[in-house]
């Protein structure tokens, strides 16, 4: 069945069950001209290169995926904007095959639903790439990365999140380094995985969040209960959080929308999928199917004129038939339906 425009946005406005209809319909459902992915005051972005799976990820081609897609705000990763720039080229990272879990699969890059992403030891290839990559940093003014700032915003994309991790080895310069990236790019956020049991890297990076009024979003997997970001948050005015919702759910948390309103004002963005409980496998699923109280979050937003972006990132394996940007889709339309 094919929907005209007029027809899917009724749809859109009145149901959740979506996905015959955006599956039908061509990509230029949500892109007229320069993308707009606002919906009732909320920004709905997704985070890049991560989400669009199995695709090139350079930062030309993330661009003209969101145009086409509607999407106007993004969460980027360090690695596609400073390769644009002339950045050494990351290593691939290893892909470790994997069976799909409870009917609906993953990306090979994503750990088993309820299993933390456990750190590997670097390799002697990714160690060079660092210390290549942190030489090009230091020599690189940040002035420069309006370049990419330019080419997103002339495409009618925001860089609101800047996600680049902070460790202990890096100087103090490149610590600076990386808060002005984040100010000429136009975001208003830098976000990283949060440093379990290392107050002290929190309480450095606190320091240098508050030098530059620029906030910290900290991203937690199945670590994250009410109390995850307690200790970085009284360190500095600036440490936040950056909430995975769906993560949230499967590390066995039951309370997401009360969580997100009663830490509103200490969010950053929130990331959107959809997870099952722990006790129910944990596993992720395509929106709709999963335990993740996502239209309840976003309605919240939406009450509550939160202005902290929801972010789109992809992480259960699309079904046969389908790839990572049609599921991107599927998910943008369940997200506009929400907050119709």
């Amino acid at each position: 069945m094919t929907y005209t425009r007029r027809q899917f946005g009724k749809l859109a406005a009145t149901t959740l069950p979506f996905a015959a209809a955006a599956a039908s319909y061509p990509r230029s459902l949500f892109a007229q001209g320069k993308p707009n992915s606002v919906f009732s005051g909320v920004q709905v972005g997704i985070i890049t290169a991560y989400s669009y799976h199995n695709m090139p990820d350079d930062a030309r081609s993330l661009v003209s995926y969101m145009v086409r897609d509607g999407i106007s705000a993004t969460e980027s990763h360090d690695e596609p904007l400073a390769e644009f720039l002339g950045a050494p080229k990351a290593p691939a990272r290893p892909r470790p095959v994997a069976a799909p879990a409870a009917g609906a699969g993953r990306p090979a890059s994503v750990p088993p639903a309820g299993e933390p992403r456990a750190p590997r030891a670097p390799s002697p290839e990714q160690l060079a790439y660092q210390e290549a990559l942190n030489k090009w940093r230091l020599a690189t003014p940040p002035a420069k990365f309006e370049e990419v700032r330019k080419l997103y915003n002339d495409a009618g994309i925001w860089i609101y999140g800047f996600k680049m991790s902070l460790t202990n080895a890096m100087p103090d310069e490149l610590y600076d380094w990386t808060f002005e990236v984040v100010k000429v790019l136009g975001a208003n956020q830098l976000t990283m995985e949060m440093p379990d049991g290392d107050s002290a890297l929190t309480a450095r990076i606190g320091k240098f969040a508050l030098k530059h009024k620029t906030r910290v979003g900290y991203h937690a997997h199945l670590q994250a209960t009410p109390t995850t970001w307690d200790e970085a948050m009284s360190q500095s005015p600036y440490n936040c959080i950056n909430l995975d919702i769906g993560h949230y759910t499967a590390a066995g948390n039951h309370d997401a929308v009360a969580f997100v309103q009663k830490n509103h004002e200490r969010i950053t963005s929130v990331h959107l999928k959809d997870r099952k409980f722990k006790e129910n496998g944990g596993a992720n699923m395509p929106w709709g199917q999963g335990d993740t109280p996502i239209k309840e979050v976003l309605a919240l937003m939406k009450k509550d004129k939160y202005k902290f972006p929801a972010t789109i990132e992809l992480e259960y394996q699309p079904p046969e038939g389908s790839n990572s940007e049609k599921e991107i889709v599927k998910c943008l339309a369940y997200a506009k339906a929400a907050l119709a």
